[in-house]
């Protein structure tokens, strides 16, 4: 029985197979049991509308927790920015494996960078928090740009700059580089000008607790679920879903690049946190942006409490009126 085939849930989508074979072949190697791809079609698959208007929580999630729960598969992967901050009854977030980079990254026309681009240039993206701090920096800097809601996989994404329609698209560099793009990368920008979505670069391996659960706990890295459990405890404070306009990364100043991708050899003796959240309203006209440090979490109340404390000190500087309709 033992040779029996591990069922993994995917999205159907060329990035989600893409991140679901790493995951698979990780899996292959610490359990010794052969993995097969399942591919589940979700309901932000299908829909045409932006993101935004459909909620964003859990539209590429539930599809996947219910064939979980069901039993036809035996765990699935997701991006883990894709997931609600409340984890259902019946399933565990077995691994957080390590982080890919989690900052955005620009794609542009003739190989240009934010700062290059012309007057009146257009920036796609699906994205609320992009939109806030992208308008924020052009208004700061003095750049003449224009947000453009945009949907579609990352193939669709590009093409509106290849084909001329877009001066440029923002898409994350996690999956361009899962998908073997990153050549294709104009900029990479700095957290300090755009702040990644709370969990960015990062998978969740997702399954009903049990013998499978300890075994896939074996891919879990402590500091990409430390960083993003603070991350997602600032949404969750902010009573937010994944379609806010809130950037939230957590890093490690002592122990890592500058950039948000953790590298393998991570320093051991790493022992400071750093949160950094962001609110703003899409127009850019106005932003909350604060910053906390503190020791690495040990446990995920410590995680969740780092991510609270700055949420509390958002909302106190006017967060709430910047998010539109907030979760319920």
């Amino acid at each position: 029985m033992t040779d029996k085939p591990l069922r993994l849930g995917t999205r159907r989508s060329k990035l989600a197979m893409a991140q679901s074979g790493l995951v698979a072949d990780a899996v292959r190697e610490a359990t010794g049991r052969p993995v097969e791809l399942v591919e589940i079609t979700t309901y932000g698959d299908t829909s045409r509308e932006h993101l935004a208007r459909i909620g964003g929580t859990g539209v590429f999630v539930t599809a996947l927790r219910d064939a979980l729960l069901r039993g036809d598969v035996d765990f699935a992967v997701h991006s883990l920015k894709d997931l609600p901050t409340a984890q259902p009854e019946g399933l565990v977030l077995a691994a957080i494996p390590r982080r890919e980079d989690a900052r955005d990254a620009l794609v542009a026309r003739d190989g240009l960078t934010l700062e290059r681009l012309p007057r009146g240039a257009r920036i796609g993206t699906g994205s609320p928090r992009r939109m806030a701090q992208l308008n924020a920096h052009a208004r700061a800097h003095g750049l003449g740009v224009e947000t453009v809601p945009i949907r579609g996989n990352v193939d669709t994404r590009i093409n509106f700059v290849r084909d001329g329609e877009l001066d440029a698209v923002v898409l994350a560099a996690a999956g361009l580089n899962r998908l073997g793009r990153g050549g294709e990368v104009t900029e990479y920008l700095a957290p300090d000008t755009v702040l990644p979505a709370p969990g960015q670069g990062a998978l969740a391996v997702e399954c009903p607790p049990g013998p499978l659960a300890e075994a896939l706990a074996r891919l879990d890295d402590p500091y990409t679920r430390a960083a993003v459990t603070a991350e997602r405890a600032l949404l969750a404070a902010l009573e937010a879903g994944c379609s806010a306009p809130v950037g939230a990364l957590a890093d490690f100043p002592d122990g890592t690049q500058d950039q948000a991708a953790q590298p393998n050899d991570m320093a051991r003796q790493t022992t400071e946190m750093r949160l950094r959240g962001v609110v703003g309203s899409t127009d850019g006209a106005a932003l909350v942006q604060l910053t906390t440090t503190g020791h690495v979490p040990s446990t995920q109340a410590e995680a969740e409490a780092l991510g609270a404390e700055l949420a509390a000190e958002m909302l106190a500087k006017g967060a709430a009126g910047l998010m539109g309709e907030r979760a319920r």
